[in-house]
């Protein structure tokens, strides 16, 4: 299960990655008036996801429980940033649809994309959580 783990966690930051992309490339970053996600909210996501990636890689290393609430811990903020974005961005989305315009650097989200990085996002925290208790073995 700790394996799938790592493996779901890749592939949420691959989906990640890409919404990190484009946010930054339709000025995000560097025009905040064009954007409903704060920057402090995005990259904390993107920094705590990654800290908590390499607790991860450190868990399957050593194989100490530890490592693996700790990867826990920081997921939990993560998530809860992530559902924060999610929030903000679908009225952003709704508004697109409605006038066929992307203002917003959230825009240009594909949907696809938002919506698998949060199915694997979602799928790893349980992955996560049920590997730390000790289901299934490590």
């Amino acid at each position: 299960m700790a394996i799938a783990a790592l493996i779901t966690w890749l592939f949420t930051a691959i989906g990640g990655f890409i919404l990190l992309g484009t946010w930054i490339a339709k000025g995000g970053a560097r025009q905040p008036r064009t954007t409903h996600l704060p920057p402090p909210i995005v990259f904390g996501h993107f920094l705590l996801a990654v800290t908590g990636l390499v607790v991860w890689i450190v868990y399957l290393i050593v194989d100490k429980v530890a490592w693996a609430w700790v990867a826990f811990g920081l997921l939990v903020p993560v998530a809860l940033l992530g559902f924060a974005m999610l929030a903000r961005w679908i009225p952003v989305y709704r508004a697109r649809v409605a006038a066929g315009q992307q203002e917003a650097a959230e825009g240009h989200f594909p949907v696809v994309i938002v919506g698998g990085h949060g199915v694997f996002a979602v799928t790893t925290v349980v992955l996560v959580l049920l590997t730390a208790l000790g289901v299934g073995g490590s």
